[in-house]
């Protein structure tokens, strides 16, 4: 993890203090035949209810506006997310070439003001066979940004799905450990994802894909669902980082998720940052808008 401030390129960090400056049915049309219904009912069928108060705002930002869904994450649950989980293999290293998986084709939101065209692709020598091969991951990214919770909650925005040859705005890769160090910056040695203005890439950290953070609590899914929607959040202009706006809110998705959902910690991580040392902690939170009826 980097602790220094951009430079050429720029690069955001989800975990660290890198900073920059209809859809169901789709998603399904786009991911059957490559995956089981299983993966994709993981990837659609998140089952929130409402209990609190909060919505998320144009900043991605929880505010109280509305009933908050319940997670079942409390925040008194919370562990250290600076340490990897134990869990299954990821791939140290990789061959810094990426291969494009997945199906081209998607479109979804309004495009108002910006379309964001994206492809996907994996490291050559990241082995996916743990979490469903090359498709899923793909089916995982569009399912995530065709999801009505997220960005394209705001009409602002549309995404597109295509083929490298579209000059695509957007690369989303899954990336070995060396990979994504070299990418991201590793000096304070916390795995996480970023973006980085280097060829305009998310890069996504195999061994957080694999493993995911305590701070969700086994939730591997929606953990995956927040490193897509925080670092794509990055690369479509949302350049701070967000802290927790009150106990038991939802956390920003522009919060630093991966490593803590309290204030302090994220504070003592990093004084620099948007974080103020207080007592904070917040519900883990995979959407930029839990609550997209509100949107409109």
């Amino acid at each position: 993890m980097s602790h220094h401030r951009p430079s050429t390129p720029s690069r955001f960090r989800g975990g660290s203090q890198w900073q920059p400056g209809s859809v169901g049915i789709v998603a399904l049309t786009v991911v059957l035949g490559v995956l089981s219904i299983g993966i994709v009912a993981q990837v659609l069928r998140e089952t929130w209810t409402g209990q609190s108060s909060t919505e998320t705002t144009a900043q991605g930002s929880a505010s109280a506006l509305g009933p908050q869904p319940e997670t079942g994450l409390q925040p008194e649950l919370d562990r250290d997310g600076r340490k990897l989980p134990p869990g299954g293999r990821y791939s140290e290293a990789g061959d810094k070439t990426f291969r494009v998986v997945g199906q081209p084709g998607l479109r979804v939101g309004e495009g108002k003001e910006r379309t964001y065209k994206y492809v996907v692709e994996i490291e050559n020598g990241v082995d996916t066979a743990s979490t469903g091969g090359d498709d899923a991951f793909s089916a995982i990214v569009d399912a995530t940004l065709s999801d009505p919770r997220g960005w394209i909650a705001d009409p602002k925005y549309r995404f597109e799905h295509v083929t490298p040859d579209a000059d695509p705005d957007l690369r989303i890769q899954l990336s070995s450990l060396a990979t994504t160090h070299e990418a991201c910056g590793n000096e304070l040695e916390l795995e996480t994802s970023c973006f980085t203005s280097d060829g305009n890439r998310v890069v996504v950290n195999h061994s957080r894909w694999v493993r995911g953070t305590s701070t969700y609590q086994g939730d591997l899914g929606a953990y995956r669902q927040y490193v897509i929607n925080h670092e794509v959040g990055h690369g479509i202009g949302f350049a701070q980082h967000e802290a927790c706006r009150g106990t038991g809110q939802l956390a920003p998705i522009m919060m630093q998720q991966t490593l803590s959902l309290g204030n302090a910690e994220l504070h003592r991580i990093d004084p620099q940052e948007v974080y103020p040392d207080n007592d904070a902690h917040c519900i883990a939170n995979p959407w930029p808008y839990p609550f997209p009826e509100n949107q409109r």
